[in-house]
């Protein structure tokens, strides 16, 4: 049973893009439908990490404002941070899904005991998954892959009636 998501940031969470202002301030956008599914999977009592390559504020703040409470931005070897995360949560590695779209997510992605990737992930990434996603980065995509865990660990009940 998977207890534990693992979301990568630009090209999952978001569509890739790096927005910057005339001001120097860096822009993302993070889907709303994303945002529901992950707080519904901690609302039934599994783990959410959110490990980046990348450090950002606005990572931060879209964390925070989930209540994901394992955030790693500017992360080199993604494997070995899930590695260590599920040691300190006592979590099986085989009991963990992780979503990636590129070469930096291969690591992670060939080891987690469920690996998914967005419609547009590299060509690389998406040969080497368990699922290729109907969406793409950014376009609730990792809803999808929430929702494709729940129907797996057979939650889809107790999922819905968070909302009945």
């Amino acid at each position: 049973m998977i207890k534990l998501i693992v979301l990568d940031v630009d090209g999952c969470l978001t569509n890739g893009q790096i927005i910057y202002g005339e001001s120097g301030e860096e822009i993302k956008a993070f889907n709303v439908k994303d945002g529901l599914a992950i707080k519904s999977w901690m609302a039934l009592g599994h783990e959410v990490a959110i490990i980046t390559g990348r450090q950002s504020k606005i990572v931060k703040r879209r964390a925070d404002e989930l209540g994901i409470l394992h955030l790693y931005q500017g992360v080199k070897d993604k494997l070995r941070r899930i590695k260590m995360l599920c040691s300190d949560l006592g979590i099986d590695f085989d009991d963990v899904a992780a979503i990636g779209d590129d070469l930096n997510d291969l690591k992670m992605l060939s080891q987690a005991g469920r690996a998914y990737a967005p419609a547009d992930a590299s060509h690389y990434i998406c040969d080497r998954v368990d699922h290729v996603l109907k969406r793409n980065g950014g376009e609730a995509v990792v809803r999808e892959m929430i929702e494709d865990v729940i129907r797996s660990n057979g939650e889809e009940e107790a999922f819905l009636a968070k909302w009945q």
